[in-house]
């Protein structure tokens, strides 16, 4: 039964019920906490193929780590009835979660960090990308979903202030690190160089911090620039990004000043024991 559910989920990867659909085609943007399990699932698949524990790029549920935050001190969760995958249980899921239209309480979840996210795949595992719900599903995951296969992932998450510090990381494996973002020049930048704010007389607005991934770092124009992995508007791009340029801005009302800085900040790593 448990076989016939993974092919059933693999068949169907991606899909879901109309209302979800049309909830996830009005949110413009993944929120911080999908962005987060985004770039952790992604460090993770990249890890993995360096280190050969998978033969080819693995791409791994973000969704799943959405989903157990918070649980993942939950004992005893192979243990219930109804987390066996059986016809019964099956049908009781589909009438109470999916056949019944009810009003879902706006429940408030923490903030995640990519560190989080690495941390709990490293207590949970993950399951595979098409065996879990697609990212932003607003449907409760089942009790049996834990019957899913998992792959195993150990390893511990280092972390780097600088980028002197990141890029001795980056020599080995892709790393992760947060982007101030400025509106328009990030959704302008197509093959350019992404180098922050613009002067006063073409004007910009700081969009906030994005997680991404960071790739590899090269020369381009005359500039040292890392290519980047970014999901913007819910599209993943490439992105260089200036590793020279530096900025500040002034506190204005409410809003505390930033810098200064350069362009990416808070790196991490998730380094995985092969043992």
């Amino acid at each position: 039964m448990a076989e016939r559910l993974l092919q059933s989920m693999s068949r169907v990867a991606g899909r879901c019920r109309p209302d979800c659909v049309k909830a996830s085609n009005e949110q413009e943007d993944y929120d911080e906490s999908q962005n987060a399990a985004l770039v952790a699932v992604n460090l993770i698949s990249s890890a993995r193929l360096v280190l050969k524990l998978d033969t080819e790029f693995t791409e791994y549920s973000a969704q799943f780590l959405i989903d157990n935050a918070g649980k993942e001190d939950e004992p005893g969760e192979m243990d219930q009835q109804r987390t066996q995958v059986t016809t019964e249980n099956c049908l009781r899921y589909l009438a109470e979660n999916v056949w019944t239209k009810k009003e879902e309480m706006d429940q408030q979840r923490c903030v995640l960090t990519v560190k989080d996210c690495l941390e709990l795949a490293f207590k949970k595992g993950l399951p595979r990308r098409e065996h879990w719900a697609h990212l932003g599903c607003t449907f409760k995951a089942p009790p049996f979903a834990c019957q899913i296969p998992r792959v195993p992932v150990k390893g511990e998450v280092v972390e780097a202030k600088t980028f002197d510090e990141a890029f001795k990381l980056l020599v080995h494996q892709p790393i992760g690190a947060k982007l101030h973002l400025f509106s328009p020049q990030i959704d302008t930048v197509g093959e350019g160089i992404y180098d922050g704010p613009a002067t006063a007389k073409n004007g910009t607005h700081y969009v906030g911090l994005r997680d991404v991934l960071i790739g590899s770092v090269e020369k381009f124009e005359g500039d040292t620039v890392a290519i980047v992995k970014i999901s913007y508007k819910k599209k993943l791009s490439f992105v260089k990004v200036s590793l020279t340029r530096m900025f500040l801005t002034t506190p204005r009302n409410d809003t505390p000043g930033i810098g200064p800085t350069g362009l990416l900040v808070d790196f991490c790593v998730p380094r995985l024991s092969i043992n």
